[in-house]
């Protein structure tokens, strides 16, 4: 496995079999876990088609598995990034962290898309849900 990242929050692997490897740590982890996975699921849902898939989630272990999304992204334009994360607000969801990082490029079919869901926000939920 290729590690990707490893901050206070996360490591983060790409396995032999090109899924991504995702366990969280630090603080709230428990919490941003959650989100992800809860996330991850309602954009699976809507049928969003530049998001990872959620292949697995361990709550126990506070661990995911999902599909891989392509090589992270070193420049683009800031017009483009902020156009690709308005596109992800007519899925219904704000990425709160729309930051170059959680952009990457997937080649087989030349679409740019976005990763790292745990601080994401679902603009249908109202806050009492």
């Amino acid at each position: 496995m290729n590690q990707v990242k490893d901050t206070g929050r996360a490591t983060v692997r790409i396995g032999y079999d090109g899924r991504v490897y995702k366990q969280f740590r630090g603080p709230l982890a428990q919490e941003r876990f959650t989100n992800e996975v809860r996330v991850l699921r309602y954009l699976e849902e809507k049928k969003c088609p530049f998001v990872p898939r959620l292949l697995e989630s361990d709550p126990e272990q506070l661990k995911i598995i999902t599909s891989n999304c392509g090589a992270r992204v070193e420049h683009m334009d800031s017009e483009r990034l902020i156009e690709l994360f308005k596109e992800l607000q007519e899925y219904g969801v704000r990425h709160d962290d729309a930051e170059l990082r959680n952009v990457t490029y997937r080649q087989t079919d030349g679409r740019f898309c976005l990763i790292d869901f745990e601080f994401s926000t679902i603009l249908e939920e109202s806050p009492s849900e």
